[in-house]
């Protein structure tokens, strides 16, 4: 179910990098609305300004013009230092490449973050998490004790036990086997489905963008298409 209050309003968003001798227009006035709840597939080739789409919209970077406001914070006026708190509780992210730290175990991998922002009962939260995606058995493994599949199975579930609002996920199944890559994408559905979250994947498999309600195609830094599915 969605709900129409927007989880995601932008209008005009444009990011433009480089010196200001030598400036390059990644993303050419974006307008985007997405309701909470829902479930949208990013698609374009590389180079059409998916995953800087995905860095404006999770405030990893700030946007050149336009406005954007993002589970109710204004991110267009936001300074990094801001951009970093909004981020936190509001929004969970889940990468190809994993990104665990690999001197701390699955366990502190999920639980640190949200020691560091605070929660009273993270190792908790962080081992019952863990529990839900079926690693209930590895809380004391370091990630290199782990296959991928286990490893991106701790990416979501550190995205997901601060339960945010909004859950990105860029190519997640982009390191994994096709079956491990279907678990995974089982997992995330399920997962999002539990906490109620907003998510928007970046992908390139049809199959997985067909499971999305909704799929917004990129090309050459603007929006080509935005259909139901």
């Amino acid at each position: 179910m969605t709900n129409p209050i927007p989880a995601i309003t932008a209008r005009n968003l444009t990011l433009t990098l480089g010196s200001a001798a030598a400036p390059v227009t990644i993303l050419k006035g974006i307008d985007l609305d997405v309701r909470r709840g829902e479930t949208l597939a990013l698609l374009g080739p590389s180079g059409s300004g998916k995953s800087s789409l995905m860095a404006l919209l999770t405030g990893l970077e700030r946007l050149s013009g336009g406005t954007l406001t993002v589970a109710g914070a204004d991110f267009a006026s936001l300074s990094e230092d801001e951009l970093a708190k909004a981020r936190r509780g509001r929004i969970g992210i889940v990468l190809q490449a994993f990104h665990l730290l690999p001197t701390m175990t699955a366990l502190e991998n999920v639980a640190t973050p949200m020691e560091l922002s605070g929660e009273a009962d993270a190792r908790d939260r962080a081992s019952a998490e863990l529990e839900a995606v079926g690693l209930g058995h590895r809380l004391d493994h370091y990630p290199q004790q782990l296959s991928g599949g286990e490893q991106q199975r701790v990416a979501i579930a550190r995205a997901t036990a601060p339960r945010p609002a909004l859950l990105f996920a860029d190519e997640p199944t982009g390191n994994l086997d096709a079956a491990t890559g279907q678990s995974i994408v089982e997992l995330l559905f399920a997962r999002r489905s539990e906490t109620g979250a907003t998510l928007l994947v970046i992908t390139h498999d049809p199959d997985l963008a067909a499971r999305c309600d909704r799929i917004v195609t990129l090309a050459d830094g603007r929006i080509a298409s935005d259909t139901a599915t």
